[in-house]
């Protein structure tokens, strides 16, 4: 297994937390990772995205052209983004702020309202954790339950409070993804 992963979005929508928990979970499972962040210098609204890499074999850079599965949280991110992504690889969308379609074929695009699913559960914030969840339910890179010890045992005592909420954020995001992958497949079959 290798997995080349981008988390990208507005600064304060929690891409580089999104990213630290799929690094955690996969160093926790054993794999080799890597975890290399990037923002503007902006505080909040400006550009971030952060590069994932987990592998069960050494990885020998940081750095990808073609990732194999990422998440685009913002327009900007999904119009720089869609185009890069290997043939077969997977897009998360989060549709409540992405509303234009995939123009490729040859990737799975998988739209999240990952905002309105945040905002059901109580903060907005968390829809970085229930787009990451969706990624995880079609493809498996480290598991739901390595996220969640990873909430556990990584976010500081003064934080406590976030992480039974991410925990259902990243629940809802994954029962979500499964549900509309049964329903395109229920519709393939008429």
């Amino acid at each position: 297994m290798h997995e080349e992963v981008i988390i990208s979005g507005f600064g304060g929508q929690g891409t580089l937390f999104a990213g630290q928990l799929l690094a955690y979970a996969g160093m926790d499972e054993g794999r080799f990772v890597t975890f290399f962040p990037s923002y503007g210098p902006e505080m909040r609204g400006g550009t971030a995205h952060c590069i994932v890499i987990v592998s069960d074999d050494p990885i020998g850079s940081p750095i990808i052209r073609c990732p194999s599965a990422a998440i685009a949280l913002n327009p900007p991110s999904f119009e720089k983004y869609e185009p890069l992504l290997k043939s077969g690889g997977v897009l998360v969308v989060n549709s409540s702020l992405v509303t234009c379609p995939s123009t490729r074929d040859d990737i799975s695009v998988v739209r999240v309202p990952g905002n309105d699913i945040a905002h059901e559960l109580g903060d907005v914030r968390m829809a970085n954790v229930v787009c990451l969840g969706a990624l995880l339910a079609v493809r498996s890179i480290v598991s739901l339950d390595s996220i969640k010890s990873s909430l556990d045992e990584h976010i500081p005592p003064r934080r406590q409070k976030i992480v039974e909420p991410n925990k259902r954020a990243l629940m809802r995001g994954a029962e979500f993804a499964l549900q509309k992958k049964e329903e395109i497949a229920e519709a393939s079959c008429r």
